[in-house]
């Protein structure tokens, strides 16, 4: 099975209303893995931001399932704005999943501004579309797999976006919950 996948990052320090606190990482990346070995999954394709993203991305390289990044611009610049901007050792992790990918020939950078407001819905679009083709061309089924406490945080929700392209894509549905 072809996974495409989206979530939240980390809380950021300052946050007032939690959607991923740090404590529940190992937690979440546990819901993950049992998600992917329950559904067989062949491959995965997502963004690779602090949080979700790279929980799944450790995960599938632990259980030999092919990963696949799409990111809206350049490695250090992605690594700058969702990364390292939140406490951990993000940054470390990021540049090790995504030195094994580029490896792998899976890396796909976009060359977007980071200036331009719809680079991260590109790249939702993009984890998308990539994951569907891929589908189709092993004969894989498809499943969308959102990480998320489950509400929105309003019209630029990307975590919300990438639920509802999927939906308008039909894609079956699996949501991971951040907390409790």
């Amino acid at each position: 099975m072809v996974i495409a996948l989206a979530g939240r990052r980390i809380d950021s320090p300052d946050t007032t209303e939690s959607r991923f606190p740090a404590q529940q990482a190992i937690l979440v990346q546990e819901r993950i893995r049992k998600l992917l070995k329950h559904n067989d999954a062949t491959d995965l394709v997502c963004s690779a931001a602090c949080g979700a993203d790279l929980l799944a991305l450790e995960i599938a390289g632990k259980l030999g399932i092919r990963r696949h990044i799409v990111l809206p611009f350049a490695r250090d610049i992605f690594r700058r704005t969702s990364v390292s901007d939140r406490p951990g050792n993000w940054g470390e992790r990021y540049d090790c999943v995504l030195d094994e990918v580029e490896r792998d020939g899976e890396l796909v950078l976009l060359g977007l501004s980071e200036d331009d407001p719809a680079a991260f819905a590109t790249a939702n679009i993009t984890i998308l579309e990539r994951a569907i083709k891929l589908a189709r061309k092993d004969g894989q089924p498809l499943l969308g797999v959102v990480v998320w406490d489950g509400r929105s945080r309003g019209h630029d929700d990307l975590t919300e976006q990438f639920l509802n392209d999927a939906l308008d894509r039909h894609l079956d549905i699996v949501q991971v919950s951040t907390l409790d």
